[in-house]
């Protein structure tokens, strides 16, 4: 019987549908399904609904709940993280209202950013504790790694340690889809091929029967019908020539032309939602006290499979179906313009053999280019994590795209000064 983990599992919304997903599968029926959170409360919620879904399924699994981290991954074939270090208090509104101070804002600050840099700086020394506790317990287990920011934890995580990894995120496959509804194709019937870095990733193709939709994607633009929640990414489209993954509100925090404390002009007329994350995360946390005080009056629960691809990875390669899946993995060679020892996210076929990534090539070379003011950013927060040294955090804010656009360079260091010292023990010590 094959034992998948659940590392975080107090975020209780988001583990529902993946334990829905993998329980819907017949061959993973009676998967032990072993829970792991520091918040005792939410891992009991956790495991109430766990046999909810279990029940609605029809199915027997075997549940397990504790917050032994060690326990929990003991004999673990897989692996699911889920965390978000610090929470939303203080770890969020930190990396939100210190900034602000310096009049610099963000919209989600999870990915890149100062906020990202720190969300990173907070995250890799818990990654690599579970890692370590992987290499003792379960050493040949496959990591799939959900959490922000996705491609500073994976190259940390390939750098340090010997554990199998994948960072799964939804926006490849959530962004199809938006763009089919935009062009009124059925997503069934359009094949893509996308590549790039996590959050900001481009299809290379989009196509229906061999015939390129990128000239019905242009005319969205050119008859007006660009959503107004999605004027970002369709500028960005328009300079560029390619469809970028990451939504716009994510997008116009990587780059440097969208926010501009000078410019309101600017936001409004790309509509970007300062904030967005601070109301984001003041939702989900209201809807999980309502999820759980519905749990308490009416014992059923709704089982719908979502488009995340963590139950396909463990199927296929449980049952050797064949898929492909879009993940983030070590680039070595898969795409040449890019850094041998960045993070890169491509079709990657999963089957019996686990995880086989797919060599793309060069990139446009806009595309690299445009990738690359990312990647250095993720280097060096990587670089400042794993050796301590803080003159790299530095280094990092410094070359941020957005934060270099709005700060000096005496501005940054005093906003990592302050940032570091408001986040306390929340981070280790740097030198």
């Amino acid at each position: 019987m094959r034992k998948i983990t659940f590392i975080g599992a107090g975020s209780t919304v988001f583990a529902r549908t993946l334990m829905g997903d993998i329980l819907s599968f017949p061959e993973l029926a009676d998967t032990t399904l072993t829970m792991f959170d520091i918040d005792e409360e939410r891992l009991r919620t956790s495991e109430t609904v766990a046999h909810r879904v279990a029940s609605a399924l029809g199915v027997t699994p075997r549940i397990e709940a504790t917050t032994d981290r060690r326990r929990a991954l003991d004999g673990a074939d897989y692996a699911i993280s889920m965390i978000q270090v610090a929470g939303y208090r203080p770890g969020t509104v930190v990396d939100f209202e210190v900034p602000k101070r310096y009049g610099l804002r963000q919209t989600i600050a999870d990915t890149l950013g100062i906020g990202g840099i720190m969300r990173g700086l907070r995250t890799i020394p818990v990654l690599l504790e579970m890692c370590r506790d992987m290499e003792a317990v379960c050493p040949d287990v496959t990591f799939l790694q959900y959490v922000n920011p996705m491609a500073m934890n994976c190259m940390a995580i390939a750098r340090a340690s010997r554990i199998r990894t994948i960072g799964l995120c939804h926006s490849v496959q959530g962004t199809a889809e938006q763009l089919a509804h935009d062009i009124g194709v059925p997503i069934e019937a359009i094949n893509y091929v996308c590549a790039g870095i996590n959050h900001m990733a481009f299809y290379l193709r989009f196509e229906r029967d061999g015939v390129d939709l990128y000239p019905e994607i242009r005319r969205v633009l050119t008859e007006g019908r660009v959503p107004d929640w999605n004027r970002v990414r369709y500028e960005v489209f328009r300079r560029f020539g390619f469809f970028v993954t990451e939504s716009s509100e994510h997008f116009a925090e990587y780059v440097p032309w969208f926010i501009k404390r000078d410019r309101s002009d600017l936001i409004e007329e790309f509509n970007v939602p300062l904030d967005e994350y601070i109301r984001r995360c003041e939702r989900q946390i209201a809807g999980w006290h309502e999820m759980r005080a519905r749990l308490e009056q009416d014992g059923t629960l709704e089982v719908r499979r979502s488009q995340e691809y963590g139950s396909l990875i463990i199927h296929s390669m449980e049952t050797g179906t064949p898929r492909v899946v879009y993940g983030n993995v070590p680039n070595g060679h898969l795409i040449t313009n890019l850094p041998a020892d960045c993070c890169v996210e491509l079709p990657v076929l999963v089957d019996r053999n686990g995880l086989q990534p797919t060599a793309i090539g060069a990139l446009p070379p806009q595309l690299a280019a445009l990738m690359q003011t990312n990647i250095n950013v993720q280097q060096l927060t990587v670089e400042a994590a794993l050796t301590g040294r803080r003159e790299h955090i530095y280094h990092a804010a410094m070359l941020d795209p957005h934060t270099a656009a709005e700060l000096s360079l005496d501005q940054i260091c005093s906003l990592v000064d302050d940032l570091i010292a408001a986040h306390g023990d929340w981070l280790p010590a740097y030198h």
